[in-house]
Protein backbone atom coordinates (compact mmCIF):
# COMPACT_ATOMS: atom_id res chain seq x y z
CA UNK A 1 0.00 0.00 0.00
CA UNK A 2 1.74 3.17 -1.25
CA UNK A 3 0.56 5.49 1.49
CA UNK A 4 3.08 7.55 3.48
CA UNK A 5 0.86 7.58 6.57
CA UNK A 6 0.45 3.78 6.50
CA UNK A 7 4.19 3.31 6.12
CA UNK A 8 4.94 5.76 8.92
CA UNK A 9 2.60 4.02 11.39
CA UNK A 10 3.61 0.49 10.37
CA UNK A 11 7.37 0.86 10.34
CA UNK A 12 8.36 4.33 11.57
CA UNK A 13 10.57 4.91 14.60
CA UNK A 14 8.80 6.88 17.27
CA UNK A 15 5.58 6.78 19.29
CA UNK A 16 1.99 8.01 19.29
CA UNK A 17 1.05 10.98 21.47
CA UNK A 18 -2.34 10.71 23.19
CA UNK A 19 -3.85 14.21 23.35
CA UNK A 20 -7.44 13.03 23.60
CA UNK A 21 -8.64 13.93 27.09
CA UNK A 22 -12.41 14.34 26.81
CA UNK A 23 -15.03 16.08 28.93
CA UNK A 24 -14.63 13.74 31.89
CA UNK A 25 -10.84 13.80 32.05
CA UNK A 26 -10.18 17.40 30.97
CA UNK A 27 -10.53 19.01 34.45
CA UNK A 28 -7.92 16.65 35.87
CA UNK A 29 -5.54 17.26 32.96
CA UNK A 30 -5.91 21.01 33.32
CA UNK A 31 -5.35 20.82 37.07
CA UNK A 32 -2.05 18.97 36.56
CA UNK A 33 -1.12 21.74 34.12
CA UNK A 34 -1.86 24.37 36.78
CA UNK A 35 -5.36 25.50 35.75
CA UNK A 36 -7.93 24.99 38.51
CA UNK A 37 -11.67 24.54 38.01
CA UNK A 38 -12.16 28.02 39.50
CA UNK A 39 -10.30 29.44 36.48
CA UNK A 40 -13.19 28.69 34.08
CA UNK A 41 -16.95 28.97 34.41
CA UNK A 42 -18.34 26.48 31.90
CA UNK A 43 -17.43 23.75 29.41
CA UNK A 44 -16.78 26.23 26.59
CA UNK A 45 -14.13 28.02 28.62
CA UNK A 46 -12.69 24.69 29.82
CA UNK A 47 -12.31 23.33 26.29
CA UNK A 48 -10.84 26.62 25.07
CA UNK A 49 -8.18 26.42 27.79
CA UNK A 50 -7.52 22.77 26.96
CA UNK A 51 -7.07 23.64 23.30
CA UNK A 52 -4.54 26.30 24.28
CA UNK A 53 -2.63 23.63 26.21
CA UNK A 54 -2.78 21.15 23.33
CA UNK A 55 -1.78 23.83 20.83
CA UNK A 56 1.21 24.72 23.00
CA UNK A 57 2.30 21.06 22.91
CA UNK A 58 1.71 20.57 19.19
CA UNK A 59 3.47 23.80 18.14
CA UNK A 60 6.46 23.14 20.39
CA UNK A 61 9.69 22.57 18.41
CA UNK A 62 10.15 19.30 20.33
CA UNK A 63 6.84 17.94 19.04
CA UNK A 64 7.78 16.84 15.55
CA UNK A 65 7.35 13.95 13.16
CA UNK A 66 10.92 12.74 13.49
CA UNK A 67 10.09 11.24 16.90
CA UNK A 68 6.29 11.27 17.00
CA UNK A 69 4.47 9.06 14.52
CA UNK A 70 0.89 10.02 15.34
CA UNK A 71 -1.33 12.00 17.68
CA UNK A 72 -4.76 11.05 19.02
CA UNK A 73 -7.19 13.96 19.20
CA UNK A 74 -10.47 14.64 20.96
CA UNK A 75 -13.35 15.64 18.64
CA UNK A 76 -13.30 19.20 19.99
CA UNK A 77 -9.63 19.49 19.01
CA UNK A 78 -10.29 18.20 15.49
CA UNK A 79 -12.85 20.99 15.03
CA UNK A 80 -10.45 23.77 16.11
CA UNK A 81 -7.49 25.47 14.47
CA UNK A 82 -3.79 25.82 15.19
CA UNK A 83 -1.95 28.76 13.65
CA UNK A 84 -4.76 29.36 11.17
CA UNK A 85 -5.02 25.75 9.98
CA UNK A 86 -7.35 22.96 11.03
CA UNK A 87 -5.64 20.89 13.73
CA UNK A 88 -5.60 17.76 11.54
CA UNK A 89 -4.10 19.63 8.60
CA UNK A 90 -1.49 21.26 10.85
CA UNK A 91 -0.46 17.90 12.32
CA UNK A 92 0.20 16.19 9.01
CA UNK A 93 0.94 19.14 6.73
CA UNK A 94 3.28 21.02 9.05
CA UNK A 95 4.52 18.41 11.52
CA UNK A 96 4.25 15.16 9.48
CA UNK A 97 2.41 13.56 12.40
CA UNK A 98 -0.42 11.14 11.52
CA UNK A 99 -3.79 12.24 13.01
CA UNK A 100 -6.12 9.91 14.92
CA UNK A 101 -9.49 10.68 16.54
CA UNK A 102 -10.98 9.40 19.79
CA UNK A 103 -14.53 8.27 18.93
CA UNK A 104 -15.88 6.62 22.08
CA UNK A 105 -18.26 8.49 24.36
CA UNK A 106 -16.96 7.11 27.63
CA UNK A 107 -17.81 4.04 29.68
CA UNK A 108 -20.87 2.58 31.34
CA UNK A 109 -20.73 1.72 35.05
CA UNK A 110 -18.68 -1.31 36.06
CA UNK A 111 -20.43 -4.65 35.76
CA UNK A 112 -18.82 -8.05 36.35
CA UNK A 113 -15.34 -6.56 36.52
CA UNK A 114 -15.35 -4.48 33.32
CA UNK A 115 -16.64 -1.25 31.85
CA UNK A 116 -17.80 -1.49 28.25
CA UNK A 117 -18.25 1.56 26.06
CA UNK A 118 -21.39 3.65 26.02
CA UNK A 119 -23.29 3.67 22.72
CA UNK A 120 -21.72 5.94 20.09
CA UNK A 121 -24.60 7.80 18.42
CA UNK A 122 -24.04 9.21 14.91
CA UNK A 123 -20.76 7.30 14.63
CA UNK A 124 -21.13 6.94 10.85
CA UNK A 125 -21.47 10.71 10.48
CA UNK A 126 -18.45 11.32 12.70
CA UNK A 127 -16.36 8.84 10.71
CA UNK A 128 -17.25 10.51 7.42
CA UNK A 129 -16.41 13.93 8.87
CA UNK A 130 -13.12 12.63 10.27
CA UNK A 131 -12.11 10.96 7.01
CA UNK A 132 -12.99 14.06 4.98
CA UNK A 133 -10.95 16.12 7.44
CA UNK A 134 -7.85 14.00 6.82
CA UNK A 135 -7.96 11.79 9.92
CA UNK A 136 -6.15 8.47 9.45
CA UNK A 137 -7.59 6.35 12.25
CA UNK A 138 -9.63 6.25 15.43
CA UNK A 139 -9.29 5.20 19.07
CA UNK A 140 -11.84 3.78 21.49
CA UNK A 141 -11.28 2.66 25.08
CA UNK A 142 -12.80 0.02 27.35
CA UNK A 143 -11.68 -0.79 30.90
CA UNK A 144 -10.99 -4.17 32.53
CA UNK A 145 -10.64 -4.48 36.30
CA UNK A 146 -10.99 -8.22 36.97
CA UNK A 147 -10.24 -11.51 35.25
CA UNK A 148 -13.80 -12.39 34.27
CA UNK A 149 -13.66 -14.41 31.04
CA UNK A 150 -17.19 -13.68 29.80
CA UNK A 151 -16.85 -9.97 30.57
CA UNK A 152 -13.48 -9.64 28.86
CA UNK A 153 -14.88 -11.41 25.80
CA UNK A 154 -17.78 -8.92 25.80
CA UNK A 155 -15.30 -6.03 25.87
CA UNK A 156 -13.33 -7.45 22.94
CA UNK A 157 -16.46 -8.30 20.94
CA UNK A 158 -17.79 -4.77 21.33
CA UNK A 159 -14.44 -3.32 20.29
CA UNK A 160 -14.12 -5.50 17.19
CA UNK A 161 -17.75 -5.04 16.15
CA UNK A 162 -17.31 -1.24 16.14
CA UNK A 163 -13.87 -1.65 14.52
CA UNK A 164 -15.59 -3.29 11.54
CA UNK A 165 -17.76 -0.19 11.17
CA UNK A 166 -14.68 2.03 11.37
CA UNK A 167 -12.74 0.02 8.79
CA UNK A 168 -15.80 0.16 6.54
CA UNK A 169 -15.48 3.95 6.61
CA UNK A 170 -11.87 3.71 5.43
CA UNK A 171 -10.19 4.43 8.77
CA UNK A 172 -7.80 2.35 10.90
CA UNK A 173 -9.19 1.59 14.41
CA UNK A 174 -7.04 1.58 17.52
CA UNK A 175 -8.68 -0.97 19.82
CA UNK A 176 -7.96 -0.12 23.48
CA UNK A 177 -9.13 -2.64 26.08
CA UNK A 178 -7.20 -1.16 29.00
CA UNK A 179 -6.48 -3.36 32.02
CA UNK A 180 -6.38 -1.57 35.36
CA UNK A 181 -2.74 -1.40 36.53
CA UNK A 182 -4.03 -1.88 40.10
CA UNK A 183 -6.07 -5.00 39.32
CA UNK A 184 -5.33 -7.84 41.76
CA UNK A 185 -5.88 -10.20 38.80
CA UNK A 186 -3.92 -8.28 36.16
CA UNK A 187 -1.81 -11.16 34.82
CA UNK A 188 -4.81 -13.51 34.57
CA UNK A 189 -6.85 -10.81 32.85
CA UNK A 190 -4.02 -10.34 30.34
CA UNK A 191 -4.14 -14.01 29.42
CA UNK A 192 -7.89 -13.88 28.89
CA UNK A 193 -7.60 -10.66 26.89
CA UNK A 194 -4.92 -12.02 24.58
CA UNK A 195 -6.98 -15.13 23.87
CA UNK A 196 -10.11 -13.08 23.16
CA UNK A 197 -8.25 -10.74 20.83
CA UNK A 198 -6.61 -13.64 19.00
CA UNK A 199 -10.01 -15.21 18.48
CA UNK A 200 -11.47 -12.09 16.91
CA UNK A 201 -8.42 -11.47 14.74
CA UNK A 202 -9.18 -14.78 13.05
CA UNK A 203 -12.42 -13.31 11.70
CA UNK A 204 -10.72 -10.45 9.84
CA UNK A 205 -10.00 -10.62 6.13
CA UNK A 206 -6.43 -10.30 4.90
CA UNK A 207 -6.82 -6.64 3.97
CA UNK A 208 -8.35 -5.54 7.28
CA UNK A 209 -5.84 -3.86 9.60
CA UNK A 210 -6.31 -2.77 13.20
CA UNK A 211 -4.07 -1.41 15.91
CA UNK A 212 -4.03 -2.40 19.57
CA UNK A 213 -3.44 -0.14 22.55
CA UNK A 214 -2.72 -2.25 25.63
CA UNK A 215 -1.61 -1.91 29.22
CA UNK A 216 2.05 -2.98 29.60
CA UNK A 217 1.88 -6.66 30.62
CA UNK A 218 3.28 -8.34 33.71
CA UNK A 219 5.26 -10.90 31.65
CA UNK A 220 7.83 -9.44 29.27
CA UNK A 221 7.01 -9.83 25.55
CA UNK A 222 3.64 -11.34 26.51
CA UNK A 223 1.98 -9.81 23.45
CA UNK A 224 4.77 -10.74 20.99
CA UNK A 225 2.48 -12.88 18.82
CA UNK A 226 0.09 -9.92 18.46
CA UNK A 227 2.97 -7.60 17.53
CA UNK A 228 3.75 -9.86 14.57
CA UNK A 229 0.16 -10.68 13.54
CA UNK A 230 -0.63 -9.96 9.87
CA UNK A 231 -3.83 -8.04 10.69
CA UNK A 232 -2.21 -5.75 13.26
CA UNK A 233 -0.62 -2.59 11.93
CA UNK A 234 0.99 -1.71 15.28
CA UNK A 235 0.73 -2.50 18.98
CA UNK A 236 1.06 0.52 21.26
CA UNK A 237 1.16 0.78 25.04
CA UNK A 238 -0.77 3.13 27.30
CA UNK A 239 0.79 4.51 30.46
CA UNK A 240 -2.28 3.73 32.55
CA UNK A 241 -1.33 5.83 35.57
CA UNK A 242 2.28 4.62 35.78
CA UNK A 243 4.83 7.41 36.12
CA UNK A 244 6.77 8.12 32.95
CA UNK A 245 9.87 6.37 34.31
CA UNK A 246 7.89 3.25 35.21
CA UNK A 247 5.95 3.28 31.94
CA UNK A 248 9.20 3.67 29.98
CA UNK A 249 10.84 0.82 31.91
CA UNK A 250 7.94 -1.53 31.24
CA UNK A 251 7.87 -0.53 27.59
CA UNK A 252 11.56 -1.32 27.12
CA UNK A 253 10.90 -4.90 28.22
CA UNK A 254 8.34 -5.47 25.45
CA UNK A 255 10.01 -5.53 22.06
CA UNK A 256 8.10 -4.23 19.07
CA UNK A 257 5.60 -2.24 21.16
CA UNK A 258 5.73 1.55 21.09
CA UNK A 259 4.24 4.10 23.45
CA UNK A 260 0.94 5.92 23.21
CA UNK A 261 1.19 7.90 26.42
CA UNK A 262 -1.04 10.71 27.71
CA UNK A 263 -0.34 11.61 31.34
CA UNK A 264 3.23 10.33 31.10
CA UNK A 265 3.85 12.57 28.07
CA UNK A 266 2.64 15.77 29.74
CA UNK A 267 4.16 15.05 33.16
CA UNK A 268 5.79 18.17 34.58
CA UNK A 269 4.30 20.70 32.15
CA UNK A 270 2.86 23.88 33.67
CA UNK A 271 0.91 26.86 32.41
CA UNK A 272 3.35 29.10 34.31
CA UNK A 273 6.47 27.92 32.49
CA UNK A 274 8.20 30.08 29.90
CA UNK A 275 8.20 28.72 26.35
CA UNK A 276 11.84 27.73 26.79
CA UNK A 277 11.11 25.88 30.04
CA UNK A 278 8.00 24.23 28.60
CA UNK A 279 9.82 23.03 25.49
CA UNK A 280 12.76 21.72 27.51
CA UNK A 281 10.52 19.60 29.77
CA UNK A 282 8.39 18.38 26.87
CA UNK A 283 11.51 17.60 24.87
CA UNK A 284 12.91 15.55 27.74
CA UNK A 285 9.65 13.59 27.97
CA UNK A 286 9.59 12.98 24.23
CA UNK A 287 13.21 11.84 24.24
CA UNK A 288 12.69 9.33 27.05
CA UNK A 289 9.48 7.93 25.55
CA UNK A 290 11.08 7.75 22.08
CA UNK A 291 14.09 5.89 23.48
CA UNK A 292 11.87 3.43 25.36
CA UNK A 293 9.73 2.87 22.25
CA UNK A 294 12.78 2.06 20.15
CA UNK A 295 14.91 0.19 22.66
Amino acid sequence: MDNPQVEKIKSGRGFIAALDQSGGSTPGALKLYGIDESDYSDDDEMFALMHQFRSRIITSPSFSGDRILGAILFEDTMDREIEGQGTVQFLWGTKRIVPFLKVDKGLVDEEDGVQIMKPIPQLDDLLVRARDNGVFGTKMRSFIKLANLASIKAVVDQQFDIAQQIMGAGLVPIIEPEIDIHSPEKARAEGMLKDAISGRLGSLSADQLVMLKLTPPEADDFYADLVHHANIMRVVALSGGYSRDEADARLRRNRGIIASFSRALTEGLSVNQTEKEFDAILGNSISSIFDASNA
